[in-house]
């Protein structure tokens, strides 16, 4: 608590008790103060302050009261695990002032209201994949429960966005009861599709015979069923290291240099077939390569490790390179897919889903995160 400071102003006519309280809940609202950390003591605050410890002891006790601390006899003062329910009106005045001052610069600056949205939420989708709050597996909805959509696959960011514009079209869909994401790889997501578990997948998946994308895999893996693939987007995969390269990162050559730590995607991702594929193409062995074992389950945890020095280098996109900072060496573009059986497809459940593929704004947006091309957007291919 010796990082929060309290602004008192002594010729106020609120009482002093009460700023105290006040300067509490909104440290709390914004996260300064966490739950279950202590605050300081009540004579700390008095002789800081130069105050009557019986103002501090009254604005803890009310704080008590209203549920936002608790107090451990002899333990000193908390704040409460569930305080953040207990603001009620304070939180959410707090929060829209500072949403709209941030809304208000970024416009000044020239940003159109599509790129502050976009941003907002791949920065969002940054702070909980370093917080480790990221919900990468939902529990899945049954399929029975006609008003639900379950995607089973490989992770992007632009699927976020997707989710996103979604509820925004439809206002019935929940991410906890009527839309679940369970991000576990484009070979996974069409076993999913196979067994059953799922509407929608999303793969990128490099057939190394023919250099094309996806529809092998799709005829192996579901054969004799109708399936449509929707385009989503290209997308440039390609290495991604600090910014100013210190490592001396130009390419997979670098990864063989016994200083440099790779950090890896999961066996059956997309990324792991490309760079996989790529490494037999440039005849280095992943025997050679340290953290090859390393896996992480998105673009945004491989960026993460990079950011925060476990590693040197992985293969990602550039949105996530983007979101931490990295610099981003391009190595490949890929075609990534929506994979939808034919009776799902051409479901009313669907519909709003794909709507939302095919508007303007939504490719707009996708446009903005960087390394996307948008030329084929909502293409539909049929594989029988």
């Amino acid at each position: 608590m010796n990082k929060v400071k309290f602004d008192l102003k002594y010729s106020s006519t609120t009482p002093l008790y009460r700023q105290i309280v006040e300067q509490i809940k909104k440290e709390i609202a914004i996260g300064r103060i966490l739950p279950g950390e202590r605050l300081p003591t009540v004579r700390k605050v008095a002789h800081s302050y130069n105050l009557n410890p019986g103002t501090v002891a009254r604005a803890y006790a009310e704080l008590e009261r209203g549920g936002i601390v608790h107090t451990k006899k002899g333990g000193g003062s908390f704040a409460a695990s569930d305080s953040d329910k207990k603001l009620g009106p304070f939180s959410d005045t707090h929060l829209s002032a500072i949403l709209n001052q941030s809304i208000r610069e970024g416009l000044s600056l020239g940003y159109c209201p599509e790129e502050l949205e976009t941003f907002f939420l791949l920065y969002l989708n940054k702070w909980r994949e370093e917080r480790g709050k990221r919900q990468l597996t939902e529990a899945p909805c049954p399929l029975k429960d006609k008003k639900s959509i379950i995607f089973i696959g490989s992770h992007d960011i632009a699927l976020e966005l997707l989710s996103s514009y979604l509820r925004r079209r439809s206002p019935n869909l929940s991410s906890h009861t009527n839309y679940a994401a369970s991000y576990v790889g484009s070979l996974k997501g069409l076993i999913a599709l196979e067994q059953k578990q799922a509407h929608i997948s999303g793969i990128h998946l490099l057939d190394k015979e023919t250099g094309g994308h996806n529809i092998p895999y799709v005829r192996r893996i579901l054969p004799g069923q109708k399936t449509v693939l929707v385009n989503l987007a290209y997308r440039m995969q390609g290495l991604m290291f600090v910014r100013g390269n210190p490592k001396g990162i130009y390419g997979l050559s670098a990864l063989r240099q016994k200083e440099i730590t790779f950090v890896n995607r999961q066996r059956g991702s997309g990324t792991r077939v490309l760079l996989d594929y790529k490494l037999r193409q440039a005849g280095i062995a992943a025997e050679e390569i340290k953290g090859y074992g390393y896996e992480v389950a998105t673009h945004l945890a491989a960026a993460s490790a990079i950011a925060d020095g476990t590693a040197d280098v992985g293969l990602g996109i550039s949105a996530a390179a983007q979101a931490f900072g990295l610099d981003f060496l391009p190595l490949s573009e890929e075609r990534y897919d929506l994979v939808i059986p034919s009776g799902y497809y051409e479901s009313d459940l669907i519909a709003p889903l794909l709507g939302v593929v095919n508007s303007s704004r939504f490719k707009k947006a996708m446009a903005l995160l960087g390394g996307y091309r948008t030329d084929y957007t909502g293409e539909i291919k049929i594989v029988e």
